[in-house]
């Protein structure tokens, strides 16, 4: 600050001029700077509570600008304001996420549980109709006749190339050298075109070696009670529920 009477430079913070005591004029406020709240603030905590209502799909976009935010916030100088906007931006997500994941993993889990149980069903439709046509193949080299019940599994494998895996339901406990899957006793043998399309021809049993018989070993269990596959003389899967187990037809005659 400059003396108007001797012009000698004074400190800033001086009353009167240290040469000539001439009191010196006080300075002009200085005009402060601007202070505005952050918009990345405040849509960061806008975001946070929408994620609240929609299952935090917008929890990534709000987590981005508060983090954003609080940074630019630090290199405003004081020109930036909204740091508890940002914070709470930030912060609301990764709470609520501790309750909102346990509650969509319980929401989830049954319908991924069906969705593999459906698959599993698919894939043992799947094995019986190749195991179909791996029979028709085998009649017509066989005078027309079904495999017989004596390795009918074995002879399968070794004269229509089918493979081991075909015999396994996915969703049964079946291991190496066994089969899902038993060839109707009243059938085997036979000839092919003496059997009624509607006939049951393979159907689901317990895991075994070859196995064969009727409706006394039907088994519902790979599929959780609710039923099972079956292949018929005419080369059609169909899952039979529980509660239609007795409209089969087991006896061509």
């Amino acid at each position: 600050m400059y003396c108007p009477k001797c012009g000698l430079e004074n400190p800033e913070d001086a009353k009167v001029c240290l040469s000539c005591s001439q009191p010196l004029p006080v300075p002009p406020d200085m005009p402060q700077a601007d202070v505005r709240t952050s918009a990345l603030a405040i849509w960061s905590f806008v975001l946070a509570l929408m994620g609240l209502f929609t299952f935090m799909i917008t929890a990534l976009p709000a987590l981005i600008c508060g983090i954003v935010s609080l940074v630019k916030i630090s290199k405003s100088n004081g020109r930036l304001k909204g740091t508890g906007f940002a914070v709470a931006g930030i912060t609301v997500p990764v709470v609520f996420s501790f309750f909102i994941l346990p509650m969509m993993l319980a929401i989830l889990m049954p319908a991924l549980g069906k969705t593999r149980q459906l698959a599993q069903r698919i894939i043992c439709s799947t094995n019986l109709s190749g195991l179909g046509k791996a029979i028709v193949f085998y009649t017509n080299d066989h005078n027309d006749a079904y495999p017989s019940t004596d390795g009918w599994c074995d002879v399968l494998i070794k004269d229509c190339n089918v493979a081991p895996r075909q015999f396994c339901c996915p969703s049964s406990d079946t291991k190496k050298g066994q089969s899902s899957y038993a060839i109707n006793i009243n059938v085997a043998g036979k000839k092919a075109s003496e059997i009624p399309p509607d006939t049951v021809l393979l159907f689901e049993t317990s895991p075994g070696v070859n196995p064969a018989g009727g409706p006394e070993i039907l088994n519902a269990d790979n599929h959780r009670g609710n039923g099972c596959n079956v292949l018929f003389a005419g080369g059609q899967v169909k899952f039979i529920k529980y509660e239609e187990f007795d409209k089969l037809r087991w006896n061509p005659e």
